[in-house]
């Protein structure tokens, strides 16, 4: 790449549009100064690295990881996003990060001098600092392991297909990428691990499990009714569910551990997608605090460039029309509306946190006592950033005003009603009350399903029992679960039957609807 031949002159980064990597490590120089002194954010250490637009489109397919084993679906996805791309209907995104240490910021070659400052700022330190600090971050995933891990799986897959032929391991890819959403500890915490003793741990396990296991136990017939124990002799039902930990809402994990048909090596397999799967699980819950921060750092820092000089009046002029276009919220009767912004929400709540501590309102000291007048905007922000999640945020910072500039109200839809109810308007308890609903939308376990293993019959036919406990009465999408429910019967080998309960039904209703079993 040829070096721009303008010459940032007094005390401007750069002048014009044309980027080159001295200035890019001059402007993350400046970025850096203002994310650490002013606003006193703490970071992994950053690597920037430049991709093309076919790089940038490949990094979507495949979760945005820089290391990824083959599947499928990723070359579907890659297809997908790139007729997009190239007929002009979606723009690609100026960046994409990975939470690891060093944490990885890939910014697009595409991007002008401008937005290269824009997006440096946004994620190798916006994202950066919220990746380290937020304790669902902390506790959930570790940074420094999973790219050597990343490494690990593609490797092992890689060595899986050679062994045992791409279409197996395609069959047990597939059924795990199906119910990755139930691969996860919601309440157990992982253990964390250094990257050297998961690595270790890993092969000592692979070593062990192919040194000991016998596929013949795989050939043993079932034996029907008439050949079984007598009733004294068959293991109490209760005590093996014990003894399995059942209720488990981590399925992959109840498959990996008690499935009769998988080999040692499919059973890795479901560990591997298990582990992505958590490592993923915060980002689920903190996807308006985490892009909130990101584009609040990268506004504030932008700003504070300007106002020193280093930036000129075109770029500043560029930035913000890229910035508004990202918070940007349509209205609901807009053709573009798809909910609320996570950016346009985030950015909108954590500049109102600053303006209450700075200059609060009598309203602002009635709802916030604890921070209004503060003036201590950073302290404020920065223990948000860290100690709660999309709902707990909502609930506890969403102001009236906020409320009064997105124009939100809260709408009550019964099944059983003609009509839409507005439920809460722009009141004292209109306001609780909206702030209520919006931040139960970003309750996890309100927008997946509750799925458990209630019972696996292992010394008898082993059928594999699953319960769904609806959410409002809300049953399941019925082709949807059914074509699941083959996954699952794939990774058990032998008959699934789902339950679906509503605790909230009359008592006339208690009986549990039974989705028919799955035998093939």
């Amino acid at each position: 790449m040829t070096k721009s031949s303008a010459t940032p002159s007094s005390n401007l980064l750069f002048e014009d549009s044309e980027w080159d990597f001295d200035r890019l490590r001059i402007v993350n120089e400046a970025i850096e100064d203002i994310a650490l002194k002013d606003l006193g954010l703490d970071v992994y250490p950053n690597q920037i690295e430049i991709i093309s637009s076919e790089q940038m489109l490949d990094a979507y397919s495949s979760h945005g990881m820089p290391l990824m084993y083959h599947h499928w679906s990723f070359g579907k996805l890659f297809a997908h996003h790139e007729m997009l791309y190239r007929g002009g209907y979606t723009a690609l995104a100026y960046e994409i990060v990975i939470n690891s240490s060093p944490c990885i910021s890939y910014l697009l070659e595409e991007n002008t001098m401008t937005m290269q400052a824009l997006v440096i700022a946004h994620a190798a330190y916006g994202h950066n600092h919220f990746f380290k600090n937020n304790y669902l971050f902390k506790q959930w995933t570790n940074a420094e392991a999973i790219l050597d891990y990343l490494n690990f799986a593609k490797k092992y897959i890689a060595k899986c297909e050679e062994e045992h032929g791409s279409d197996a391991v395609e069959s047990i890819l597939d059924s795990a990428h199906a119910i990755m959403d139930h691969g996860v500890f919601r309440y157990r915490r992982p253990p964390r691990l250094n990257a050297e003793a998961l690595l270790d741990r890993q092969r000592k396990r692979i070593a062990y499990d192919q040194a000991t296991y016998n596929d013949l136990w795989r050939t043993l017939p079932i034996r029907d009714e008439d050949q079984r124990d007598d009733e004294e002799d068959a293991p109490d039902s209760d005590a093996a569910h014990a003894h399995m930990s059942l209720p488990e809402e981590n399925i992959i994990y109840f498959l990996e551990k008690q499935s009769p048909v998988l080999a040692p090596w499919q059973r890795e397999l479901l560990r591997i997608v298990r582990n992505l799967s958590q490592y993923f699980y915060p980002q689920k819950q903190t996807k308006v605090m985490n892009e909130g921060c990101a584009t609040f750092v990268h506004h504030y820092i932008m700003t504070e460039l300007f106002n020193q000089g280093k930036i000129t009046e075109g770029s500043m002029l560029e930035f913000l029309h890229s910035h508004t276009s990202v918070v940007f919220q349509p209205g609901f009767d807009d053709p573009r509306y798809n909910g609320i912004n996570p950016y346009a929400l985030g950015f909108a709540m954590m500049e109102d946190i600053k303006r209450m501590c700075e200059d609060p309102s009598d309203e602002d000291k009635e709802w916030f006592p604890d921070i209004a007048g503060c003036n201590d905007w950073r302290g404020v922000l920065k223990d948000a950033w860290a100690n709660y999640r999309d709902e707990s945020f909502i609930q506890q910072f969403l102001s009236p005003k906020v409320m009064r500039d997105f124009r939100l109200f809260s709408l009550l839809d019964r099944s059983e009603d003609p009509n839409y109810v507005v439920s809460a308007i722009h009141n004292e308890q209109g306001y609780r009350n909206v702030r209520t609903v919006l931040a139960e939308t970003y309750e996890l376990s309100r927008l997946e399903p509750d799925i458990q293993v209630t019972g696996a019959d292992l010394a008898g036919d082993r059928k594999l029992t699953l319960r769904h406990t609806r959410q409002d009465g809300i049953p399941l999408h019925a082709e949807t679960r059914d074509q699941v429910l083959v996954h699952v019967r794939n990774l058990w080998g032998h008959e699934v039957e789902l339950d679906e309960y509503d605790e909230n039904a009359p008592a006339e209703d208690e009986a549990e609807p039974k989705i028919p079993a799955f035998l093939q």
